[in-house]
This record gives structure tokens, sequence and C-alpha cells, in this order.
């Protein structure tokens, strides 16, 4: 086994800061490995090895972090020397710092979050790329883009990361949103044997609660799809592609950009929901063309008129043409007199409120897909036979 101490060399001139090594023995072989640590020589106790601060210090939260990342290295530098030693193959100094560099290397926090979003980028998941990479950058914006390794995220750091959050204004959804996919990443490594598990999530907030409901009453839909903006092109437009979603059974955003021509097929729409991958049929009525009708025909490969250009990165431009119909949405809630934020999820609400409404059975619709989780209302609709929906969808719009 090997010997690990923490050492001092003091700046060679006066008043600047010395640096923090950390002196690794093996087979009376010894070798250095240089820290980004730096102190003043009244903050190290050579006696202790160990940096300290008076109470009064203005340095007190510098010097107690150093404290702290020094205290993990020498645990990662001890675990490396105990896992090289169990081989029981011979190694050397170098041997231990080469490893513990890899590890810095790879996994740190940001390093091994940024390789699984390479990951899921390489094997098509698009959408799971982002939401790690939404997470991250909030995890960055907290750390003031100072990186940590996985082994040293500690439930104290997830506990500030949170209450940064709340000082945001942001709600304890969207605070969990972030905290779940960076507990999904630690998980990740703990699975990988990369880590032990430390359990740094405990006192966080990882569930999803209940929201508000956003869903808009028959009434005021029948009020949106009777506006006449022949003069505004921008609602119109914005309007058509609410009332689209809605007659789609409350069809996501995403999915309707994305539908394809191909997808239309002998009086049906036949797609998979890029979230779940779940195949859903939906009767084509005559509601639906008669908005397609009112646009030229796309010139890409997509059937509803949203992207409507070829070569061009269309996650972006669904995103930018989404942002834009939302905030159409909002004035046109005001036409009407809509009390809450109008946006295109409102209408996927509202088809499962309106659903329930007419007295069509909780198994087909889910409490307006009110589920704690998705996967339950997923499983209702994967057993779900299709007719039954259209006859409920034909119930719905012949009440408009």
């Amino acid at each position: 086994m090997a010997t690990i101490k923490v050492k001092f060399r003091p700046s060679n001139i006066a008043g600047h800061e010395g640096a923090i090594y950390y002196q690794i023995i093996h087979e009376r072989k010894p070798r250095q490995l240089l820290t980004d640590y730096h102190v003043f020589p009244s903050e190290w106790d050579e006696t202790r090895s160990m940096v300290v601060t008076s109470p009064s210090s203005s340095r007190k939260p510098f010097i107690l972090s150093i404290r702290e990342r020094i205290r993990w290295d020498v645990e990662r530098l001890i675990k490396i020397d105990k896992r090289l030693d169990a081989e029981g193959l011979a190694y050397t100094p170098e041997d231990v710092i080469d490893e513990f560099r890899r590890y810095a290397d790879e996994y740190s926090v940001f390093n091994f979050i940024e390789n699984l979003i390479a990951k899921f980028k390489m094997n098509g998941k698009t959408r799971t790329s982002e939401t790690y990479a939404a997470a991250l950058n909030s995890f960055k914006k907290f750390r003031k883009n100072e990186d940590i390794m996985l082994d040293s995220l500690t439930s104290k750091i997830m506990e500030s990361y949170e209450a940064w959050h709340k000082q945001r204004g942001n709600s304890p959804n969207t605070i969990s949103f972030y905290t779940r996919i960076l507990r999904a990443a630690y998980h990740r490594a703990v699975e990988d044997d990369i880590i032990e598990n430390r359990n740094p999530f405990r006192h966080v907030y990882t569930g999803v609660e209940k929201t508000i409901k956003r869903a808009i009453p028959l009434l005021h839909v029948k009020k949106i799809k009777a506006l006449d903006l022949s003069l505004e092109p921008t609602l119109d437009f914005a309007r058509d592609m609410f009332l689209m979603s809605f007659y789609l059974r409350g069809m996501s955003f995403i999915d309707m950009a994305f539908l394809k021509k191909t997808d239309l097929k002998h009086g049906y729409i036949i797609y998979r929901r890029r979230k779940t991958g779940q195949q859903l049929t939906i009767e084509w009525t005559k509601e639906m063309q008669n908005i397609l009708d009112k646009y030229p025909d796309n010139p890409t490969q997509y059937l509803l008129p949203i992207i409507k250009s070829e070569g061009i990165n269309e996650r972006c431009a669904y995103r930018n043409i989404g942002y834009n119909i939302n905030h159409s949405l909002k004035k046109i809630a005001e036409m009407v007199g809509i009390n809450i934020p109008l946006t295109m999820y409102v209408a996927r609400h509202s088809w499962a409120s309106a659903a329930k409404y007419k007295g069509i059975p909780i198994s087909v619709i889910s409490e307006g897909m009110g589920h704690d989780s998705e996967a339950t209302t997923q499983i209702y609709l994967a057993s779900l036979d299709t007719s039954l929906v259209d006859k409920a969808n034909s119930l719905i719009l012949a009440s408009l």
C-alpha cells in the first residue's frame, strides 16, 4: 500500500500564496501530485498537515472549500491505491497519479454528463440529450462553471442547489426536473461501479407536484374557433394549430410538427409519440382537413405547415415556431376572456377534460392526464380500441 501525505510548498516570493501538493510513496519511491489549491503560509498548519483559518477571516469560506476538496482528493487517492493493491500486480506512484488524473478527466460531474449527452445523441435520443443538457447548464450556473467530482457530490451541495433554484423563483416541479436528471446521471455512475452511492439527493425534492389544471371548457374552445382572425394571419395560424392539436386528441406540438405526409393513410393518422415511442392511430376528420386546406402544400416531408424548409435545424425551427405560437395564444386568450396562460399544451389538457365531461370512461382518458405518472395513462391508452377513442373524438368535435 502507498502512503499519501498532504504537503505545502511556500512561494519563493514573500507575501504570495504557496501551493498544496500530495506526496505519494510506494515501495520507497516518492512522487508529487501538484494541485490547483493555493493558500498563504499562515493558512497552513504543518503539524496537522491541513489548511486552517481564523473565524474572523474573510477567506474562511474559501479555505473551508479547499479543505473539503483536499479531503475528497485524498479519499480518491486512497481508493485508487487500494484497488491497484487488490489487483495483486506491481504498480508505482505514477500509476496512482495517472489513474487519479484519468478519473478527474472522465468522472467529474460536468464531463460525465457531457459524455452521457454525446451517447444519447449518437443513439438518436435527441430529446433526452436536450433535457440532460438543460440540467447540466443549470448545474453549471449554480457552480459558477466550477466542476466537481461525482464522488464529491454531497447532500449539502444538493440542498444548496435546491435553495439556489428557489431564490430564482423556480417552481418545485422545475427544480425537481433538474434534480431528477442529475440523480439519474449519478445513479448511472453508481451502477457502473464508478462511485459508491452516498445518497446526496436524500434531502431534496425529486417528486412531481400536481399542477393546476391547464384545461379550458368547450365553451372557450368554441369562442377561439369562432374568432375572425382573417386580418391577423399570425394569430390565425396560432389559433389553427391550437385547434388542430385539440382535434388530434390533444396531440403534443412536437408530434404535430414532425407528422409526415406518409403518416396520413386511408383516412387515419398513424404515428409514434416522440416522447414515449407509443404508436397511436387517429381518424382524420373534416375539421382537420379544413385547417390543412387553408395553407399551401408543405414543400417538405411534413404534413402540417410548421416546419416548411429543408436543410435547416428542424428542432430549433419547431421550438422557435412553438414559442411564437404560444406568444400569439396569449393575445387570443385576452380576446376571449381566458384568464389562464393559453399555450399549445392547454389544448392537450382541454381535450382530456372535454372527454371526461362527455362521460367517456376514465379508462379511455384518465382524469384529464392527471396521473402522478404518465406511465399509468400510457397503460390505459396502450390497450385502448382505436375506434372507441375516435368515437369519443367525434362526440367532442360535434360539440363545437
